[in-house]
Order: C-alpha cells, then structure tokens, then sequence
C-alpha cells in the first residue's frame, strides 16, 4: 500500500518559516517525481511546487518563486518544502503527492495524495 505522510504545518507570524516533510512508503521512491500542492476552501488543488525523480528539475509557482525551496532525500523517501517569508495568504491545507506527469504538468489522476497538513500565517 502506497502511503504518503505529510507532516510540519503550523501557525506561525508572517515573515517566518516552516518545512514541510513528506515521507514516501510503498514504492520505489526514486522512480516518482513529487509534488507539494494547497488547497483553499472551495477551491481545487493548485501546485505549489514539483521536483523530478532525479532532484535535478524544479518547478515554483510564480507566487513562491524567491521563498520556497523543494528539495528530496533518497535515502530518506523523504521531500521537504522550505516555506520563508510565509504571508497570510499562503494560509490553507497543503498536501505532497506523486507528480507522473512531470514539473506540475498535470493532470494528476493517476497519482498518489497524502493527507493534508495546515499551515496558518498570521499577521
């Protein structure tokens, strides 16, 4: 059974930061790109960021570019997101997920999803 274990959310002030962790069981970690996606309420998901199987390609929404760093640990079938200069509207459920099609191409129905884990930026 594949299973996806987001941890790390929180509260924290505006202009700290967080790092999410995600760590893979159930597959062969190194054959999976991964991606880190939110969610706001009533919304769908949107990726915030996706690394390639090899960590040698990232993709960054615009809205994170500068603040975000993705990065993942074979050894540890682990990937993180280092959230800097968080603001109140990176506020919601941030979730990691296999990312078949590559760089957040999408789509992504054929891919694994962990649970969610909250993040609150406070003013």
């Amino acid at each position: 059974e594949v299973q996806l274990q987001a941890s790390g959310g929180g509260v924290v002030q505006a202009g700290g930061s967080l790092r999410l962790s995600c760590t893979a069981s159930g597959l062969k970690f190194s054959d999976y790109h991964f991606g880190w996606f939110r969610q706001a309420a009533g919304k769908a998901h949107e990726p915030v960021s996706c690394i390639s199987a090899s960590a040698d390609k990232t993709y960054y929404q615009e809205s994170v570019k500068g603040r975000f760093i993705m990065s993942s640990d074979n050894a540890k079938n682990t990937v993180y997101l280092q959230m800097n200069s968080l603001k109140p509207e990176d506020t919601t459920v941030y979730y990691c997920a296999t990312d078949t099609a590559g760089l957040c191409s999408g789509p992504y129905y054929d891919d694994y999803w962990g649970q969610g884990t909250l993040v609150t930026v406070s003013s």
